[in-house]
């Protein structure tokens, strides 16, 4: 791990953040990564759910014996979407010939003409559940095994109580990254939770990832009830020397974390989310988080507690996924991306971000599908 920089100071040998291009907003997201595409109670057994990664189609289908797989979703005849057809145990069948397909997009049988001589069939993705998400590895299959899986331990973890939330956000990737990492943004939260000072008290980076440390002191207003149940106990105003939390954000491509432990290193907020692209210009993404607070010694507060929490942390959810949306329309509207960006942090995020992305190229999305589709054999003539 690197060690602490002061604000505004860059570290030698790190990422120069003035080669970065103009335009951040037309970086794809890389897809060789496990990405969230849907929670695990959206994908019923026996039933299918359609999806979709950066404008490709996927299908999740969860079998008869609980197992959950992916295909790209198109039936390898006439194209229609295996998302219309039905489970048939382990399989898939299209709703319009019923072609059948296993986990592996093989297809295993056309009724009408039997089983020989069948024809190849559709991409399959390598797909896992865990911490009550499906995952999907939407880039080069033979990477899979050795990407990295993102660590949800505290979403499994009986000492956390864990809220899974997310709605599609109107807007690229990379403004979801920036908000929550500048927590100089306190401004817009004024309503939900009065006037808070933010304070930068160091940053680390490696290849890829970055995060940052704050600290906040309160200048005005209440402690809103949501913010107590979190620390557990109350907090006063700047005055008051006992708030000493620090909350860490780190990027780690291409997931996000934000941790608050207390001055005793308490973990007592654990938050793990991704942004996942859903059309082809990546300007709408789909949100998946797992928010995870600490339950206090005394049982079931947290547990009855739990809807003023939910009530707080939408209002404040709702007020990023407002102004995000602002920064896209803003961007749209200009063509470009014209922000005059000045926090360091923020600089070397848009770098990273900018390193471990692909340009985006017109029509990406068909050549992924063309690259990975199988050649489809003749069929026998009767």
């Amino acid at each position: 791990m690197h060690a602490a920089l002061p604000q505004g100071e860059q570290e030698a040998g790190s990422v120069d953040t003035t080669r970065a291009p103009r335009d951040l907003r037309r970086v794809d997201i890389h897809p060789d990564h496990w990405y969230p595409l849907a929670w695990s109670r959206e994908v019923k057994r026996g039933k299918t759910h359609a999806v979709k990664f950066a404008g490709d189609p996927i299908v999740l289908v969860r079998s008869e014996s609980d197992k959950v797989f992916a295909l790209e979703d198109r039936c390898a005849h006439r194209q229609v979407p295996l998302s219309a057809g039905v489970v048939d145990g382990e399989s898939i069948r299209c709703c319009y010939h019923g072609w059948t397909y296993d986990c592996t997009g093989r297809c295993t049988d056309i009724p009408y003409l039997g089983r020989e001589r069948l024809p190849n069939g559709v991409r399959s993705y390598p797909c896992r559940e865990e911490a009550g998400l499906i995952f999907v590895f939407t880039g080069d299959p033979a990477k899979a095994n050795d990407a990295k899986f993102p660590n949800l331990v505290s979403a499994s973890d009986k000492a956390y109580k864990t809220r899974r939330f997310g709605k599609p956000v109107k807007c690229h990737y990379s403004f979801m990254h920036e908000n929550l990492m500048d927590m100089n943004h306190q401004f817009l939260h004024r309503r939900q939770m009065g006037s808070m000072r933010a304070r930068s008290v160091g940053r680390r980076r490696g290849d890829d990832w970055i995060e940052v440390d704050y600290t906040f002191a309160r200048e005005a207003g209440k402690q809103p009830i949501g913010e107590a149940l979190v620390f557990g106990q109350k907090r006063g105003t700047k005055a008051d020397d006992s708030h000493k939390d620090v909350m860490t954000i780190r990027t780690e491509y291409p997931y996000q974390t934000l941790k608050i432990h207390t001055k005793d290193e308490t973990m007592v907020m654990d938050l793990w989310i991704a942004y996942v692209p859903l059309d082809a210009e990546q300007r709408t993404n789909r949100t998946f988080g797992l928010l995870s607070i600490r339950r206090p010694k005394l049982p079931g507060v947290l547990d009855a507690a739990w809807p003023l929490l939910v009530w707080f942390t939408e209002r404040i959810f709702k007020e990023d996924r407002w102004i995000v949306e602002r920064e896209q329309e803003a961007h749209d509207r200009q063509g470009a991306d014209h922000n005059h960006e000045v926090f360091p942090v923020i600089l070397e995020l848009r770098a990273l971000l900018t390193e471990h992305g692909v340009a985006h190229r017109a029509g990406y999305g068909d050549a992924k599908r063309i690259h990975f589709m199988q050649p489809v054999m003749d069929l026998p003539t009767s």
